[in-house]
């Protein structure tokens, strides 16, 4: 067990519970640091239950493509817990070295206190990007906003928030308003807020603190939009119209995402020429997200033109852009399709695979071994079966595609495969692959 191993399964144990929302021990810890977080670079911060993650790489790639250095903070990781931190000065994800030193720091100015993972983390991090020079941070929530450890940045350029959608309601609220409250905890006093369009109850608790805060508020679907046109994207606000390549990461959300982060990157007066954002948009790398599986281990373990897909989308709202991506490749393209899926037992299975039903041939669920709070194969199976699809449960994700193997050398034609549900596992199937994130 290496050393970044050892100290987080020591932090991990400094708190009984995974998820505890409270700023406090966040406080009290940075305060122990110097308050690094006083010490970063300007921060656009980005909330929201689906797409923080695409919004985060798509502003990443326009700012690098005009030659600013991006510190990023994102969450979970899919293979290296290194993937969370990734610092400006040569774009790369944070070293062993220098991670290992900022937990070490953080670890003894703690002292033993109970303080949850996530938040010790975080303080690392801001450590970390208080210490190396940067032009932004794009800094994402972890869980909520309002109560979030990276929430006791003050003063950002511009914050966002990007489609709320029905996930954590345990801690964040059983209704999509409440859940939209929590979110819109990160508006701060006079800074640029930029929301993606929201479902009719997420809306107004965002246009309310905006408006308590005089935080000038910017709406996609509103104030500006980003649609297809001709082959391209158009994105187009009161000040007129930008012509510009469609959005590499799959899915026609992607749309939404790319407009968010054009608008949030104009909202903090730091969006570059036409030509260089289009630089941008042909470059956005976002790992796990409706990624094709190309060649690798994994794809060896599929029928012979087999085409794999894997994504990490685990809440409805996902279900239901994934659902949508994979019926526009079925238009294209018609294949079986197949899907291989694992969750935790704080999401919504049924919720997340009811978009699929009518689409897909069967559903294999599988066993995710890098967290502790998956639900088995059995359970999940049962839940699929609640939503109307046919399931079995398998003991690996191996043994899941040797069973589409079969099922596709039956029907005589090459499937589609989606591999979903959890993050952890799409890191579980990169990892497989040997192609984790780079």
């Amino acid at each position: 067990m290496d050393q970044i191993t050892k100290i987080l399964d020591r932090l991990l144990a400094l708190h009984p519970k995974e998820i505890d929302l409270s700023l406090g021990r966040m406080h009290r810890l940075l305060d122990a640091l110097g308050n690094p977080e006083h010490k970063l670079p300007p921060v656009i911060h980005v909330a929201g239950t689906n797409g923080k993650g695409s919004v985060t790489a798509t502003m990443r790639a326009i700012l690098e493509a005009a030659g600013k250095r991006c510190h990023v903070y994102t969450s979970p990781h899919l293979v290296s817990f290194n993937e969370r931190i990734r610092l400006g000065t040569d774009g790369a994800f944070v070293s062993d070295p220098v991670l290992y030193d900022a937990l070490h720091r953080c670890e003894e100015a703690n002292d033993g206190e109970e303080i949850t993972f996530f938040e010790i983390t975080t303080a690392a991090a801001f450590l970390i990007f208080s210490e190396h020079p940067a032009d932004v941070l794009l800094l994402e929530v972890g869980l909520g906003g309002r109560l979030d450890a990276t929430n006791v940045v003050e003063d950002p350029i511009a914050t966002v928030i990007t489609p709320v959608s029905m996930d954590h309601e345990k801690f964040l609220g059983d209704d999509i308003g409440a859940i939209a409250q929590e979110k819109a905890g990160i508006i701060k006093a006079g800074i640029p807020v930029i929301s993606a369009a929201q479902p009719e109850d997420a809306l107004p608790p965002i246009i309310r603190r905006a408006a308590r805060l005089r935080s000038p508020l910017k709406i996609l679907g509103q104030d500006f939009v980003a649609q297809s046109d001709q082959g391209r994207m158009a994105f187009q606000d009161d000040d007129g119209l930008l012509d510009l390549p469609l959005p590499v990461l799959g899915g026609g959300h992607q749309f939404d995402n790319a407009g968010l982060a054009v608008a949030t990157l104009k909202a903090a007066g730091l969006l570059p020429d036409e030509n260089t954002i289009a630089q941008g948009l042909r470059s956005v790398n976002w790992p796990g997200r409706l990624q094709p599986i190309m060649h690798g281990p994994l794809l060896d373990l599929c029928p012979q033109g087999a085409e794999v897909w894997v994504d990490g989308g685990h809440n409805p709202g996902a279900g239901v852009s994934v659902a949508q991506f994979m019926g526009e490749q079925e238009e294209r393209s018609p294949r079986p399709l197949y899907v291989v899926a694992g969750m935790l037992t704080t999401k919504d299975p049924v919720g997340f695979f009811r978009p699929f039903h009518g689409l897909v041939r069967h559903v294999g669920t599988v066993p995710i071994s890098s967290t502790t709070t998956a639900r088995s194969p059995e359970e999940l199976a049962d839940l699929a079966r609640c939503a109307g699809l046919e399931a079995t449960p398998f003991q690996s994700l191996d043994a899941a595609l040797a069973d589409v193997a079969a099922c596709s050398e039956k029907d005589g034609e090459p499937p589609r495969i989606l591999i979903c549900g959890s993050l952890y596992l799409a890191g579980e199937a990169l990892a497989r692959n040997g192609s984790a994130p780079d």
